[in-house]
């Protein structure tokens, strides 16, 4: 009877509640999936903050929102408990440690990319990022595509992008219809999975339980709406205004458009992100791109902030604040990425989250998440393609693609790298690591 687990546990102060999401901002390595999980473990299992159902109810509702759904979770539930200054603070603290950290590394990179040490290192990480990506477009394919009709979709995407080279929002926009109409006419071939797998297990009473009375701020208030929008819409708007740079601006505008596209996971937003800042903008270059995305590999927090590294090294490039003040310039343009792109994450929850607590019901968005999710297994191999082109035949332009030597000792770290991650479930970080060493090796010796 006097059993701890089957205890209610004390409600936490805000103070308490900062400083796991502060701690969590700094061990969230391993993509969604794994930050979901620590969460999971250390909310749900041990501190028993949430129940099991409630936070599969509100992973639910981050899933089908464009944007990061780990970050997200973190806001839904600093709502939950702390009220919209709780969810303020539990997204913010998710993502800053990565800014920082990911500014750090990027400055190194661009200052010293030339030093053997460093070069060496990418010219490892650079192959093992190209598994890591068709890893991912496997991953995601397997547990999407469960019929032929979903095939067909993730084929016409690929086409779409890799033939037709058509921006990638239009194609999460005709996959999401597609999806409405599948999912009316074919409703058992637009059926969703469960999303990243948790227990129902019960692990004792928890603070916010399946029964417990939701707290009044929870509740849904059409004054409390108009003002969470009207203040969003007063920051975008502030912001974009003191934005007294060219580039800048352009990054607030496009981060804020990518920011609305990011249906179907981090990668999903690569290929708009790649086509905007390499092709368009020219911030940075095809090479530079994939070693952002091994930076955040290898960073905490969620993968989508490869945008950092481009806003840093788009305003560095750019000298926009002169060629003495570079590093300013540079975090400065990731600060910019990051805010835009993050911005509406926090008005997804703290305007949707009531009405989804008011009704505790199952989400009618399964069928065009179910499209966009296949779509973007034909936009994530385009990817994969891109980023084995750049790294297996590096001197390959769109007039000779296949110019120069092929390199085949990349091929191979590639490959071993793949088999590691698919075969042998290594974890990401290890792979990324022996990588690493083996191109600094490789890089000395030639």
């Amino acid at each position: 009877m006097n059993d701890p687990s089957q205890e209610r546990p004390a409600y936490p102060t805000f103070w308490e509640g900062f400083l796991y999401w502060l701690k969590l901002g700094f061990i969230s390595f391993g993509g969604p999936a794994g930050q979901i999980a620590v969460m999971h473990q250390e909310l749900v299992e041990k501190r028993r903050w949430i129940s099991e159902r409630r936070f599969l109810h509100a992973l639910n509702y981050c899933m089908v929102l464009p944007g990061p759904e780990a970050q997200q979770l973190c806001i839904y539930i600093g709502w939950l408990l702390h009220r919209t200054w709780g969810g303020i603070v539990a997204g913010t603290l998710f993502v800053l440690p990565s800014l920082f950290i990911l500014s750090g590394l990027t400055y190194i990179y661009l200052a010293y990319g030339e030093v053997t040490l460093v070069k060496g290192v990418f010219n490892g990480i650079k192959p093992a990022v190209v598994a890591i990506v068709v890893f991912a477009t496997w991953r995601i394919g397997s547990r999407a595509l469960k019929n032929n009709l979903l095939w067909l979709m993730a084929l016409a995407s690929f086409t779409a992008i890799f033939v037709l080279e058509v921006p990638f929002p239009y194609i999460v926009l005709g996959a999401g219809i597609l999806g409405m109409v599948g999912g009316k006419w074919a409703p058992e071939k637009f059926q969703v999975g469960g999303g990243h797998g948790a227990s129902q297990k019960h692990y004792g009473p928890a603070l916010l339980d399946d029964d417990t009375p939701p707290p009044e701020h929870v509740k849904f208030s059409w004054s409390h709406l108009i003002l969470l929008l009207v203040i969003g819409g007063l920051l975008w708007g502030g912001a974009m205004f003191i934005l007294a740079y060219p580039v800048l601006k352009d990054m607030g505008e496009f981060f804020s458009k990518a920011a609305l596209v990011t249906f179907g996971g981090a990668y999903a937003v690569l290929p708009y992100v790649y086509q905007g800042g390499v092709e368009h903008f020219q911030w940075l270059t095809g090479n530079q791109m994939i070693d952002g995305l091994a930076l955040g590999e290898t960073t905490p927090g969620p993968l989508i902030m490869v945008v950092a590294f481009v806003g840093f090294v788009g305003a560095w490039s750019r000298e926009i604040f002169g060629p003495d003040l570079l590093l300013l310039a540079g975090f400065t343009g990731a600060t910019v990425a990051t805010f835009f792109t993050f911005l509406p994450s926090y008005l997804f929850i703290l305007a949707g989250a009531p009405l989804v607590e008011s009704t505790h019901g199952d989400l009618k968005f399964t069928a065009p998440l179910t499209g966009i999710t296949a779509a973007v297994v034909g936009v994530v191999l385009n990817l994969a393609l891109f980023f084995g082109w750049h790294v297996l035949w590096p001197q390959g332009t769109k007039a000779a693609p296949f110019a120069g030597p092929f390199e085949w000792f990349y091929a191979i770290i590639s490959l071993a790298a793949f088999i590691a991650l698919w075969k042998y479930k290594q974890d990401i970080l290890k792979v990324i690591g022996v990588c690493a060493i083996t191109g600094l090796v490789y890089t000395y010796l030639t």
